[in-house]
């Protein structure tokens, strides 16, 4: 399987060691040695010393325990002490899933632009002239910046003839859609500022140290497995984006989870038709109204997008559930005792599934992949096994990808009503323009009725918490 990058490959490989741990019952016992053992005295380490690179690993353990790192990381706490205290929760105690390792938090360049040994200081400097803040000033034959009181325009990258201004972003500040990420001015450090956050998960995406972490949930989950009775099945509900996520075929991971220990698989593509057919009865009946306009309701992401900064928007959002919640309600209605665990994606999800109540836990693949490397389930060698769930949809399939949940919703209002014109829009992507698309589709400056917004560019496919690139996924869906 190609990894999207060592960062990944790392956390699945502790991943599996807290899991495997936790199966052989020495879990408490033996955690402490783990971030030692992976980061031994003989082998080069990755940041200044061995010290803190065993210091990582430790609180990417905190985190896949779902420990909360920025409002319980008591440094008196051994891990064995977090580790109790991880067992005897039963779901998370917030609904933050993105946690800052502060302590790795230092490496990135703490300035925009930066002017590189390739400076002339040419006759004309431009950088120097079109400095807004006269920033910009000549020493030793080079143009240097004066960063107390430079604003980071870009000007003077624009205007080299040399290009000798190199822009280099800070990756988690330059990728958030919302600006909820800053350096704090006191400690030069990363913050989330939660209030802004829509929990996208770029920013993990993006960060070269792995330093913004997600909190998992797999330790409760392998709790559930592991107390199990005939009487609270434990069902894996899985997302439209599990193709291409793993070697073989999706029959063949359904067999590999209920070797695991689920007991019924659900194919979420279930709720999507759901979901699907609520939207168009609902747009059908929007057609009514004066300013004929609906937003689709599946990305949480852009949902939290909405309500946190185009709240013009909000009155638009579709009023229907999305599939993971009419997939958790009939996994419910069914077994009422059941525990339900939603495998995708996203980790907005997990922000969802924390206000659901038919949803118990959200895994990402990422983190399903700790559990078959933890079991050493081999997915290839494995039989295939079908969904528990009925036939879906082709239309439904393809909700993961960008034009999906339009294209299901058109599908379904031309079954209900076909002289009900659908004029349909994609922002896919949740970047500077796509919020300027939604605030002016707000405004009805955009001829369209019904708005499809994925957060991630190319749908869910493209999702934080994937195995592989979207290319290979979107041409194995294809």
């Amino acid at each position: 399987m190609i990894e999207r990058s060592k960062v990944t490959k790392i956390k699945k490989s502790l991943g599996a060691t807290l899991l495997k741990l936790y199966f052989q019952d020495n879990l408490i016992d033996e955690i402490e040695k783990v971030p030692i053992k992976r980061n031994p005295k003989n082998k080069d380490s990755l940041r200044c010393c061995i010290y803190k690179d065993r210091a990582m690993s430790r609180y990417r353990l905190m985190a896949l325990m779902g420990i909360d790192i920025e409002n319980e990381d008591n440094e008196f706490n051994s891990l064995s002490d977090f580790t109790q205290m991880a067992l005897k929760r039963e779901k998370p105690d917030n609904d933050k899933p993105i946690s800052i390792v502060d302590m790795s938090c230092i490496s990135c360049q703490q300035h925009k632009y930066v002017i590189s040994d390739i400076c002339k200081a040419c006759e004309a400097r431009p950088c120097e002239t079109n400095c807004p803040k006269n920033s910009i000033s000549i020493l030793n034959g080079k143009s240097i910046i004066n960063y107390d009181t430079c604003i980071s325009c870009g000007k003077c990258y624009n205007v080299c003839p040399y290009k000798a201004v190199i822009h280099s972003p800070i990756p988690c500040e330059e990728v958030c859609p919302v600006d909820a990420i800053y350096r704090d001015e006191k400690t030069g450090k990363e913050v989330i500022d939660y209030s802004k956050c829509i929990f996208c998960g770029k920013c993990i995406q993006a960060c070269p140290f792995g330093t913004i972490v997600e909190r998992s949930q797999m330790l409760y989950i392998a709790k559930q497995i592991k107390t199990k009775n005939k009487q609270k099945p434990i069902i894996a509900m899985l997302a439209p984006s599990i193709i291409g996520q793993f070697p073989g075929t999706v029959q063949q991971v359904i067999t590999a989870l209920k070797q695991i220990g689920f007991d019924y698989v659900y194919e979420v593509a279930y709720g999507a038709d759901i979901t699907a057919q609520h939207e168009a009865q609902e747009i059908i009946e929007r057609s009514n109204d004066k300013q004929f306009l609906m937003g689709t309701s599946c990305c949480p992401a852009y949902i939290e997008a909405v309500r946190k900064h185009v709240k013009t928007f909000e009155k638009y959002i579709s009023k229907a559930k999305t599939p993971m919640a009419y997939t958790a309600e009939f996994a419910k209605q069914k077994f009422p005792d059941c525990k339900t665990v939603f495998i995708g994606p996203c980790v907005a999800k997990k922000f969802e599934g924390f206000h659901n109540n038919y949803v118990d836990y959200v895994l990402t693949f990422e983190e399903l992949s700790s559990f078959f490397l933890a079991f050493n389930i081999e997915i290839t060698e494995l039989k295939e096994t079908s969904y528990d769930t009925i036939q879906t949809t082709k239309e439904a399939q393809h909700f993961c990808v960008s034009g999906g949940v339009a294209n299901t919703v058109k599908y379904y209002s031309n079954k209900i009503n076909p002289l009900v014109k659908i004029n349909s829009y994609l922002i896919n992507g949740l970047g500077k323009k796509g919020f300027r698309e939604l605030k002016n589709t707000a405004k009805g400056k955009l001829p369209y009725n019904l708005i499809e917004c994925m957060s991630c560019e190319g749908g869910c496919l493209s999702g934080p918490g994937v195995n592989v690139p979207s290319k290979i996924s979107i041409r194995k869906l294809n």
